[in-house]
């Protein structure tokens, strides 16, 4: 995906989670399903540490600390951050050498693809907090959110030692599309869902292990959906 693709993708879920922010307090109260503990406030406050994150790594070119949310009202101070966040990103460069978490070559453009996504994720969360429709993303756009997790963040959270180490590949495929392998060696068994199904069940939205078609290896499979495969 280019970078203007991104930023329309991100301009629109932080559009619609800046509506759902201006919520009445025990409409803010509510749970968070997929974040055990977290009420909606709290989740606007973790998106608005992310972006403000976010933009000072790409401001400054490194590593910085993350800042941490306030303990109420954390919703408006979301809000009040939201538009220099987006303008942050705006401006940046995406061939620019930032510092990120993800694999070489190391580039402000991994902000991009980032917080497009973090954004559509916690744009789902609020949406199931507050009991409304999951929103439609674009094919493009989720597809290249399965290569996201599929392609960097498992193979970190192996690399950091987060999950257990596969002692055999599993296979990914979204139906009538893409295939991704994850693990050692030929593939032992195959997780097979819809485009829509396979990118929320990897962020952990949905449930991959009642939507998917598991064949193989059938155990090996669920230890590595169970991952955890996102932080």
């Amino acid at each position: 995906m280019s970078p203007d693709q991104y930023l329309a993708e991100l301009a629109a879920s932080l559009d619609r989670l800046s509506d759902l922010a201006c919520q009445p307090q025990d409409s803010l109260a509510r749970s968070v399903p997929a974040c055990p503990g977290w009420t909606l406030d709290q989740l606007f406050g973790h998106v608005g540490s992310i972006e403000r994150w976010a933009a000072a790594v790409v401001h400054e070119g490194i590593f910085v600390p993350e800042p941490v949310p306030p303990a109420a009202a954390a919703a408006e101070w979301f809000l009040d951050g939201a538009e220099s966040f987006l303008e942050a990103m705006r401006a940046l460069d995406p061939g620019m050498a930032c510092w990120n978490f993800g694999p070489p070559p190391r580039t402000a453009g991994f902000w991009l693809r980032r917080q497009a996504h973090e954004h559509a994720i916690h744009l789902i969360d609020a949406c199931q907090a507050l009991g409304l429709a999951v929103p439609a993303f674009a094919e493009d756009f989720m597809l290249d959110g399965v290569d996201e997790v599929l392609a960097m963040f498992a193979p970190r959270q192996l690399r950091l030692d987060r999950m257990p180490q596969p002692e055999k590949a599993v296979s990914f495929h979204v139906a009538g599309s893409r295939s991704w392998m994850l693990g050692p060696g030929p593939a032992a068994a195959s997780v097979t869902a819809s485009l829509p199904a396979m990118y929320l069940g990897l962020w952990g939205r949905t449930s991959l292990e009642d939507s998917a078609v598991i064949d193989g290896d059938t155990a090996l499979a669920l230890r590595v959906l169970r991952g955890p495969l996102t932080p």
